[in-house]
């Protein structure tokens, strides 16, 4: 058994309170590369990654994202490349499309607590603004921003026992 892997698996925290301490631009860099390793439907790799890390644009997208409770020093937002999954032949709608995007919010999720950095999942936004305000192309849909930063020392409760899930 990997105990790393599994340490960092039963580690990882959804982080709500961030404090203002920046980014590493490596560590961003370390989990935007980290997509590339998830599972994805035939490697067609039909997402976007779209690291962001200007703080006025955090502070625009926090003001279109009523679920962005934390307040990151990075983000990232995954977006599904719809244009290019019709030319490939598949339903823009398509669950596999949305399942990709799942495995590499996981994945991304995991490398940020490999590298020390505290993380937050975000899908309550106005995709069309986001789409604004990052200028993302035709076809891009953003789908999920991943809140990145330092967990700050006060933090809501972490899950008791009961309400984890049971061992088969």
């Amino acid at each position: 058994m990997n105990t790393v892997l599994y340490e960092a698996l039963r580690a990882r925290r959804v982080t709500r309170n961030m404090t203002p301490e920046p980014v590493d631009s490596s560590h961003l860099d370390l989990v935007v590369q980290a997509a590339r390793y998830a599972p994805n439907a035939g490697n067609r790799r039909l997402q976007t990654i779209v690291p962001v890390a200007d703080q006025r644009m955090l502070q625009l997208l926090r003001q279109v994202s009523p679920g962005m409770v934390a307040r990151p020093m990075a983000a990232v937002v995954i977006c599904i490349d719809t244009a290019r999954a019709v030319d490939f032949g598949f339903d823009p709608h398509a669950p596999g499309l949305f399942i990709d995007v799942g495995t590499a919010a996981a994945t991304m999720l995991l490398a940020a607590q490999a590298v020390g950095l505290a993380s937050c999942p975000v899908t309550s936004f106005s995709r069309a603004a986001v789409a604004r305000l990052l200028a993302l192309g035709p076809g891009q849909d953003p789908r999920l921003i991943i809140c990145l930063g330092h967990a700050a020392a006060d933090q809501p409760p972490a899950m008791d026992a009961s309400h984890q899930p049971a061992h088969a």
